[in-house]
């Protein structure tokens, strides 16, 4: 590897998909890996095949089907992990086995290792992993809060025991960018080695600085930088793919390191990734956020009326944004929306777009002027008819001055009509009622939030709901001019996706019961 190039190893697949509500079904973890490595990702992270069936599967599925990344699956360090991990990833043109251990003081407290024991352990694994497979990756967790001579320590019995790949994370995101960079510099000059293996950076955002301490670490000597679309990962995330790309290709006077990922693609994952997770991207959001390429200022929107490099040091298109926006009307057809959804990364298949279609229509006879945005949100609330056991079919509310609220509400349920009127404080409140009482559950409402999705009194509503239940955290999203019926849809939605966790688990719930209140 040239010392210009910087390794992109994306982990939206297994830290991503870790955090709390963003679980994806296999459909949709093939669909993403297919799509990073479309776009030049160097190492795919599926997933972690020891953690369940599903997982196992996804992993070794996305190795069958990769074509240029290399396939990487973790492992704990332990033989059955490591095991399982090869089993998964070997079917790989160039598979990767990622195993790690805790190495600080808190985290070899858990298993009660001794800094000898913990050693003599990591040994034995690392070399166990290099057996099978030629390309290793090792990890110890925590690193930043380990002591610094016994990471040289065990870098040093890692590196020997024929790891190519050391990462060092930054496991709680504690780390400020100096410090991420003198570690680094630390290890390549202190650890016998060192400069025969590449050095990895891994970096949460607990404090904000993940994509700053990954550059950082990236100045001096490190060459493969782990992230994740939109920064998705546990807490508050981790180092965001799109923002070291365009950091390096913005900044490349400074930083003057290569990547292979095509930009261009950039919008059209990020867009995928909030659907299928069910997190949406924050407006403000570098990169990808709704507002990095908006002006509202009358100072910022006369420069850019002259030069648009006044107030933009990147294009739109650089990152696969459309340079139009309202095409779409009531009178449109299916191929001019099959066209407008590729433009806005969107790739629909036939059984898909007849779906789209046809609440494309209803909603251009809501309203009268369809934005990019309005697409976007009806791509991220298009569901998986297999995965759609609960449905909605008809929904009236009575609301005012004078309560209680009232909602009547009809829903299939595995097929068969049901229906309810319930009360409740306020109309959102009594639909949710409804649902709950023609299909008991005791999940708790976590999250319940609301945005309009365009400007206007018949903008769309987007909401966005989370649900906990004995453990698991499940989100739904849904979009409709009614917020209430945006509502009552994201609501259904996470109960699906709660259903689909639930049958994941081998919970005793996932048999669908309901109530008959007709």
């Amino acid at each position: 590897m040239t010392q210009d190039k910087v390794v992109i190893f994306d982990t939206t697949l297994r830290d991503g998909e870790q955090s709390p509500g963003a679980t994806m079904t296999h459909t949709e973890k093939l669909e993403i890996a297919s799509l990073l490595d479309d776009m030049g990702v160097d190492i795919i992270e599926a997933g972690f095949p020891i953690a369940s069936e599903g997982d196992f599967n996804a992993v070794s599925d996305i190795a069958k089907n990769a074509t240029n990344s290399v396939i990487c699956g973790l492992a704990r360090a332990q033989i059955g992990d490591i095991d399982r991990c090869f089993e998964a990833v070997k079917h790989a043109r160039q598979p990767r086995i990622h195993t790690f251990i805790g190495t600080s003081p808190l985290h070899r407290a858990i298993p009660n290792l001794s800094m000898d024991e913990m050693a003599e352990r990591i040994e034995q694994t690392v070399t166990h992993a290099r057996n099978l497979c030629d390309n290793v990756q090792w990890s110890p967790m925590d690193a930043t809060r380990t002591e610094l001579d016994y990471l040289y320590r065990v870098v040093e019995i890692a590196i020997k025991a024929g790891a190519t790949t050391i990462n060092i994370p930054d496991t709680v995101g504690y780390t400020a960018p100096r410090e991420s960079a003198d570690l680094i510099r630390k290890l390549l000059e202190n650890v016998p080695g060192a400069d025969e293996i590449i050095f990895a950076t891994h970096c949460h955002n607990d404090l904000g600085m993940a994509t700053a301490n990954s550059l950082a670490a990236v100045e001096a000597g490190a060459r493969q930088i782990e992230c994740t679309i939109n920064g998705l990962g546990e807490r508050a995330g981790n180092t965001a793919l799109e923002e070291v790309v365009m950091a390096l290709k913005v900044r490349n006077d400074i930083m003057p390191y290569q990547t292979g990922i095509d930009s261009t693609k950039i919008m059209n994952i990020s867009r995928r990734v909030a659907t299928v997770s069910g997190f949406p991207v924050q407006f403000n959001k570098a990169i990808v956020g709704k507002n990095a390429f908006a002006h509202e200022s009358g100072i910022h929107q006369d420069g850019m009326l002259k030069n648009a490099e006044t107030f933009e040091i990147m294009r739109p298109e650089d990152v696969g944004l459309s340079a139009t926006n309202l095409v779409m009307g009531k009178h449109s057809g299916r191929a001019a929306l099959r066209d407008k959804l590729e433009q806005l990364g969107f790739e629909v298949g036939d059984n898909q777009l007849k779906d789209v279609f046809v609440r494309f229509k209803a909603l251009a006879d809501r309203k009268k002027e369809i934005f990019d945005d309005d697409l976007i949100a009806l791509m991220r609330t298009s569901t998986d008819p297999e995965d759609e056991r609960l449905k909605i079919e008809k929904l009236a509310v009575r609301c005012g001055t004078d309560g209680p609220q009232v909602a009547d509400l009809v829903m299939t349920i595995n097929g068969e009509r049901q229906m309810t009127t319930q009360t409740g404080d306020g109309p959102v409140d009594a639909t949710f009622n409804a649902v709950k009482a023609l299909f008991p559950h005791e999940a708790r409402l976590q999250l319940y939030q609301v945005h309009a999705v365009t400007e206007g009194t018949d903008a769309q509503a987007t909401v966005s709901v989370r649900m906990e239940e004995d453990g698991r955290i499940v989100t739904g999203q849904s979009a409709d001019t009614d917020t209430v019926v945006a509502s009552a849809r994201a609501y259904v939605h996470a109960l699906n996706r709660l259903l689909v966790r639930r049958e994941k688990s081998g919970s005793d719930k996932a048999e669908i019961s309901y109530k008959d209140v007709s």
